[in-house]
């Protein structure tokens, strides 16, 4: 059986439900299950159980601060070793992105994806297209962002779970290999072209104290690596591509420009929900 974690969540849920597509067998886990789910605490060791699972889809619990997402993913691999778990299939950051700030914890967990003794694949993943389209920012005169004319090589997440899926079917045939999924590098201001609106660029230092200042709910480790992503694409970092998603999907990648406005579009002011 495939086990997918994280599987109430975005790219956890879009894994789970391209998987029961194919009429491949495979079941969710998460903190908060959902009726059919597993439970899957990671904070919560003793209670981790892998048993009967053959390929364990592991995405990454990346909200929290490094030394604790390190820890759960230790934990779940600790436990994949226990059980019996036959092969792991872990969704880390692509690799244009060791600058940013949130990389650390992902290359600490592909070291112990590496060292468990177990077979694995490492789905090196681009930021998503939906997430460049939220992070535009909408003012009486259009859209804002602290990107300038820099480009992203943003990938759709139905794209990546569609991956995890095609790797998690067939995982011997991709063991011991690592993917850098990204898709077609884009940019803010393409994006404010679609939208038919102006775009503005905002200095970083404003962009940090928007985000400091005026966005409410935020955790503490979000703004810096919101800041990072932003000088990351800014300053030409972000926009590397890849053939390694059309190869793996066997079809060209969704637009994600297309998919960055859709997102922003849905996020302007007065739209219907």
């Amino acid at each position: 059986m495939i086990l997918v974690t994280g599987a109430s969540g975005n790219l956890g849920s879009a894994t789970l439900a391209a998987l029961r597509a194919r009429a491949v067998v495979a079941a969710g886990g998460s903190r908060t299950p959902e009726v059919g789910m597993r439970r899957l605490d990671f904070d919560d060791r003793v209670s981790l159980d892998l048993a009967g699972v053959s390929t364990l889809v592991l995405i990454s619990a990346g909200y929290a601060e490094d030394d604790r997402v390190v820890g759960r993913h230790a934990a779940v691999l600790d436990a994949a070793v226990r059980d019996g778990v036959g092969h792991v299939v872990y969704t880390s950051l692509t690799g244009t992105g060791d600058h940013l700030g949130f990389a650390l914890a992902h290359r600490a967990t592909e070291h112990l994806v590496r060292a468990s003794g177990l077979p694995w694949t490492i789905l090196r993943n681009g930021l998503y297209a939906e997430l460049f389209g939220a992070l535009l920012m909408w003012s009486d005169e259009g859209v804002e962002s602290a990107f300038g004319d820099g480009a992203l090589a943003a990938v759709a997440r139905e794209d990546l779970a569609d991956a995890a899926t095609i790797v998690a079917a067939d995982p011997a045939r991709h063991s011991g290999r690592i993917y850098d999924l990204v898709g077609t590098p884009i940019t803010a201001i393409q994006v404010a072209d679609r939208l038919g609106v102006p775009h503005r660029t905002i200095s970083l230092g404003e962009y940090r104290r928007r985000l400091l200042d005026e966005t409410p709910g935020l955790l503490p480790f979000q703004p810096p690596m919101l800041a990072s992503i932003a000088t990351g694409v800014r300053h030409g970092f972000l926009d590397g591509t890849s053939p390694d998603l059309a190869g793996l999907l066997g079809r060209p990648a969704r637009d994600p420009l297309a998919t960055a406005v859709a997102v922003a579009s849905a996020a302007r002011p007065g739209a219907s929900v």
